[in-house]
């Protein structure tokens, strides 16, 4: 005798065959997906709402004068800021020169 088995009669994957879906699992999958787009879509309106949208920028804003202000150590940069500081005066004097200069 052989090993050898006869070939099958059809396609076949090997895969077992899908079983039957319900109208109870199409419900649930369906109630499944509406919750994960509703919670999507508040996810989305949240993220376009002015007060996160002014927080968020908030944010950013201080964390890049963090990185300039300070070293990675943790550190004030006095240079920098003694620099901002000197430009800012020296605006600050050019506008009140500028309009006592108009009267």
């Amino acid at each position: 005798m052989s090993n050898v088995q006869p070939a099958a009669t059809g396609p076949s994957t090997g895969a077992a065959a899908p079983a039957p879906v319900t109208i109870a699992a199409l419900e649930a999958e369906i109630t499944a997906r509406r919750d994960r787009l509703a919670q999507t879509i508040d996810e989305l309106a949240e993220r376009v709402r002015p007060s996160s949208i002014i927080q968020r920028q908030t944010d950013v804003a201080k964390q890049r004068f963090a990185d300039v202000a300070t070293t990675p150590t943790g550190e004030l940069r006095v240079e920098r800021l003694a620099a901002v500081v000197a430009v800012a005066a020296v605006v600050g004097s050019w506008l009140i020169v500028r309009r006592l200069r108009r009267r």
